[in-house]
């Protein structure tokens, strides 16, 4: 199978359990090397509160097995804006999350035909950010600014489940509006192409959910399935998608109907997302798709009382990383191009 040449991954909020994670990680020998994005200083206080040996390289100075070894993390430094606590917040390095995102972005925008990369974040806490007065309200949103992609769409998958969100993070009383039939041909378009191109899925069933109870019952419960969301449906139907809905969200993940769909599209984060954590929190990986690389990442958050006591679980780190492998496998497969940023 084809393998990125390296896993560049941000730990995100170093107050929270990402650090952790990538410590935890590093443990173990890896086929791909891992690059992490992130102040080495953090890193090593880090490991000696958790009572782990690591061996800390500079990548600018790194060969192509760092990363790779056991105990060993190859780190791309961005220092620390103020000392960072385990479990404490300090928004004075809100500007610090964002700039390993810069910097990881960075790296990934210059792959060429010998060095192929794939982006994997850790949790981030957007309150403290906003709370530094920094605009943010996700990571799908800033890689799409970052990356100049006019509407990225936010998935969570895990085993048997693929969940898409016509919109992210919104208050629910400004969903109904933003529930247009220009967003959902675009959210549409870009899942089946992404299913297609980054899943390997040749014919893609997608099950598009309603947006008010029973599917707007007719007219009286809402109307945007009769105006919005049936029109865009039966056109892109007409174009060859196989679309089914719009659905109650009641019944739509029943498990008749979870067999006959690789992939729902939610109308609202949660929508869906209550459904998928369900069956697989922890199990489960988050992907953006429309980017111009592929990002996966956790599915949880900072969970800061568990950072720096060794009880945090890795599991959905790792999935994030295999999954980012396998999509870029995918993608060569199908596209077989031979400049790719995953």
């Amino acid at each position: 199978m084809y393998q990125p040449s390296r896993l560049i991954v941000t730990p995100g909020e170093p107050a929270g359990i990402g650090p952790d994670l990538i410590l935890q990680h590093a443990q173990h020998p890896s086929l791909v090397q891992t690059v992490v994005v992130a102040d080495q200083h953090l890193l090593a206080e880090r490991a000696k509160q958790l009572g782990l040996e690591i061996n800390i390289n500079d990548y600018s100075n790194a060969s192509e097995d760092c990363g790779k070894l056991t105990n060993t993390l190859c780190v791309k430094h961005v220092p620390l804006t103020a000392p960072a606590q385990a479990g404490t917040l300090n928004k004075k390095n809100a500007a610090y999350v964002l700039r390993c995102l810069d910097v990881a972005v960075e790296l990934c925008q210059q792959d060429n035909n010998d060095i192929k990369s794939a982006l994997v974040t850790g949790p981030v806490h957007k309150g403290i950010i906003n709370d530094a007065g920094i605009a943010f309200s996700g990571h799908t949103e800033y890689l799409a600014e970052l990356t100049g992609i006019e509407l990225p769409v936010m998935m969570l998958a895990t085993k048997g489940l693929r969940v898409a969100l016509a919109t992210t993070h919104l208050p629910l009383s400004k969903v109904s509006e933003q529930i247009t039939k220009p967003l959902l041909t675009k959210v549409l378009s870009i899942l089946h192409e992404d299913l297609i191109n980054k899943f390997g899925i040749a014919k893609p069933r997608i099950t598009v959910c309603g947006l008010n109870p029973h599917a707007g019952e007719s007219g009286h419960l809402g109307e945007e399935e009769i105006n919005v969301i049936e029109p865009v449906l039966e056109q892109l139907r007409a174009n060859g998608m196989q679309l089914t809905g719009p659905l109650p969200a009641d019944t739509a993940f029943t498990p008749d109907k979870m067999q006959q769909t690789d992939a729902y599209l939610a109308m609202y984060h949660d929508q869906g997302l209550p459904v998928l954590k369900h069956v697989g929190f922890g199990k489960a990986v988050n992907i953006t798709l429309g980017l111009p690389f592929i990002r996966t990442s956790v599915d949880h958050g900072t969970a800061l009382e568990l950072a720096g006591t060794g009880k945090a679980d890795r599991t959905s780190l790792e999935i994030a990383m295999s999954t980012a492998q396998e999509l870029v496998a995918n993608l060569s497969v199908v596209t077989n191009k031979d400049q790719v940023c995953v």
